[in-house]
């Protein structure tokens, strides 16, 4: 992994770590090793933004979180979050999310939060998988009810990757202005029975009550599924760097493990469940089981 890579990466990660502080040139470029013109260049040649709006995107996304989930006041959240003003907040609020904060603290309706990605998975995708950092992987019998799932369609998609490339990264920030069953947004591998023509097996979306009556996002469908037992596999913890072999070693796990051993064969009508992948919970994925 080259060094503008990994001076990038010190860079997202020390805002990260530093978003409700005042973030400086000089801060980054001391963390990237750089001088702050080139750190500055690197920075916005890789993610494709300054920044200066790398920073403000985020602080926004993640006071919009606040306004939804802990019902605190405009002006508190303003400050808490690194603007100067109010006004200033609330007009940053409105040209990012096309609403007003009040408004939204009143009534959230889904928007596209900005959800950054580190830089240097780009380039450990590139890299030979091994399994040797992942030593065990984590079985475990669980029961969903029928529920909607509010999904983003893709083309041709089969995974992650291929899905970015057809319909953007955002639809995750959609996803996460959204609350959800489970608590977080959901990737599945559709199976025919939930297709429609020339639309991707790989999706995105939320798991939503039967009687959910909110709003769809424009450009987003709707899915009903039935009740059914999952089996959830789950990886131990990992470090990011090792994500990729965090995967495939779940995956694996899976293509390997008989269900019948419990009583249970797959149930290969109901979707393949992908939650994101968290290094300190591990992978997880959920595939549908029914009695044999």
């Amino acid at each position: 992994m080259n060094e503008q890579v990994l001076a990038v990466q010190r860079m997202q990660d020390y805002i990260e770590a530093h978003t409700d502080e005042e973030i400086t040139m000089a801060d980054l470029s001391k963390t990237a090793l750089f001088s702050p013109w080139y750190s500055y260049r690197i920075f916005k040649a890789l993610t494709g933004i300054t920044p200066s709006d790398y920073i403000r995107r985020l602080r926004l996304s993640r006071s919009a979180l606040k306004l939804k989930n802990e019902k605190a006041r405009v002006a508190d959240i303003a400050f808490e979050m690194g603007f100067g003003s109010v006004d200033g907040y609330q007009r940053a609020f409105l040209r990012e999310f096309g609403c007003n904060p009040k408004e939204y603290a009143k009534n959230p309706v889904p928007i596209t939060l900005f959800i950054p990605y580190g830089v240097k998975f780009r380039e450990l995708r590139k890299e030979e998988t091994t399994m040797e950092n992942v030593k065990n992987v984590f079985i475990q019998q669980l029961h969903k009810p029928a529920r909607k799932v509010i999904i983003k369609r893709g083309k041709k998609a089969e995974d992650y990757f291929a899905y970015c490339e057809e319909v953007g990264c955002d639809v995750w920030g959609t996803l996460t202005s959204m609350d959800s069953l489970c608590g977080e947004p959901v990737c599945l591998w559709l199976t025919e029975k939930y297709r429609k023509p020339d639309t991707s097996v790989y999706v995105q979306g939320v798991e939503v009550p039967l009687d959910y009556s909110g709003v769809i996002p424009d450009g987003f469908d709707v899915i009903e599924l039935p009740e059914c037992d999952y089996l959830m596999f789950q990886g131990e913890p990992f470090k990011e760097e090792d994500y990729c072999e965090a995967i495939t070693a779940v995956q694996q796990s899976m293509e390997r493990y008989v269900p019948s051993v419990i009583g249970f064969e797959w149930d290969k009508n109901e979707p393949k469940i992908q939650l994101e992948p968290i290094g300190e919970r591990g992978y997880i994925e959920l595939k549908a089981i029914r009695k044999k």
